[in-house]
Parts: C-alpha cells; sequence; structure tokens
C-alpha cells in the first residue's frame, strides 16, 4: 500500500495533481478542497488511497490525513465508491461532511449532485458512530496543532509574508509533522518563503 507521495507538481488542476517522485510521474485523483490547498505550491506530500478494480488501478491524493480518512469512511458506506466520496469531499470541506454527520442531516447531505435521500440516510446511520469515535481520538491532538497553527500564521503575516502562501505552507509543514514545536515550525517556514 501506498501511504504518501511527495513530489514536485509537474500538473495540476481540480480534478487531479501529477506529481514527479524521482522521475516518475504519478497521477492522483484529488478534491476541489486539496486543489485549493495545492495552489501555489511547487511541491507536496499527498497521503494516497489506491482503489483497485478489475479493470483499474486508481490513486487519491489528500491534502491531510482527516480527508482521507472521511474519504475511506465514506467508501466503507453501501453504495458509494470512490467517485462519489471524491464528490462529496469536492462539494463540502471535511468539517462539514463531519457536522452533517454528526448532526443527522440528511438534507445538507442530499444536497451534493449525485446524492439521493436514501444515500444520506445510509451515510449518516453507517458513519455517525465512527466519525464520534474518530473525534475523540483526535481531539487531544487537534486543539494543540491548530493553537501552533494559529500562532505561526500570525507571526508570519506580522513578517508581512502573503497569507495565502502562509497557510499553504504551514499546512504542510504540520502534515509533515503534526508534533512540531511551533518555534521549529516558523523557523522551517521562514526556511522556505
Amino acid at each position: 500500500m501506498i501511504s504518501y507521495i511527495e513530489g514536485k507538481i509537474i500538473e495540476l488542476n481540480p480534478a487531479f495533481v501529477i506529481l514527479d517522485c524521482n522521475g516518475i510521474g504519478y497521477m492522483l485523483n484529488i478534491s476541489i478542497n486539496t486543489f485549493n490547498k495545492l495552489e501555489g505550491l511547487d511541491s507536496c506530500k499527498l497521503k494516497t488511497h489506491l482503489s483497485i478494480k478489475e479493470d483499474s488501478h486508481t490513486l487519491f491524493g489528500f491534502f491531510d490525513d482527516f480527508e482521507r480518512k472521511i474519504f475511506r469512511l465514506l467508501i466503507s458506506v453501501s453504495g458509494v465508491g470512490p467517485s462519489t466520496a471524491r464528490v462529496i469531499l469536492s462539494s463540502m470541506n471535511t468539517s462539514v461532511i463531519r457536522n452533517a454527520i454528526i448532526n443527522e442531516d440528511s438534507l445538507k447531505i442530499k444536497s451534493i449532485k449525485g446524492i439521493g435521500l436514501k444515500t444520506a440516510q445510509r451515510i449518516i446511520l453507517d458513519l455517525k458512530d465512527k466519525i464520534i469515535k474518530l473525534d475523540e481520538k483526535s481531539e487531544l491532538n487537534s486543539n494543540i496543532d491548530n493553537r501552533n497553527r494559529e500562532e505561526a500564521l500570525s507571526a508570519l503575516e506580522v513578517l508581512g509574508f502573503s497569507s495565502k502562501n502562509v497557510h499553504n505552507l504551514i499546512d504542510s509543514l504540520l502534515d509533515k509533522n503534526p508534533s512540531i514545536k511551533l518555534e521549529d515550525l516558523v523557523k522551517e517556514a521562514l526556511k522556505q518563503l
């Protein structure tokens, strides 16, 4: 199983990205949310999921691990394949999807193109408990990560760096090393700006 791919961005569009990793070009299908985070970057590290069917092997790429976890939960639901899961992730960000499932908002999920009421209800029924368990495991880590992220962003913006570039860079650095100290996060970001 391929856990992640890190490389230079050769081609980027809202449907896929091609990464050059040591002379090999990997095409990864991505969501609009991942596309937005990759804009302006020269290289990146994407979490991956390999979907194997009789007639194809398809790589999906995700900017962060939480998006990949939501994707994997979605494809575990009967009737939701990788393409449908990618449409869901492109239609809403992961926190909106998470909240819709936990709050049993089937109309919100049904509003996504290609998702009917029965599928929306099945997603909620199958995933609500799993999402709650996922939240409990990551709550402590995300509080620390968010505080470090916000403080690092604030420090770099005060120094006059572009907001968009800083956001993408900080997210990328935290994705590579979630337990990085605030001081090291800022130093590493300054090296790359």
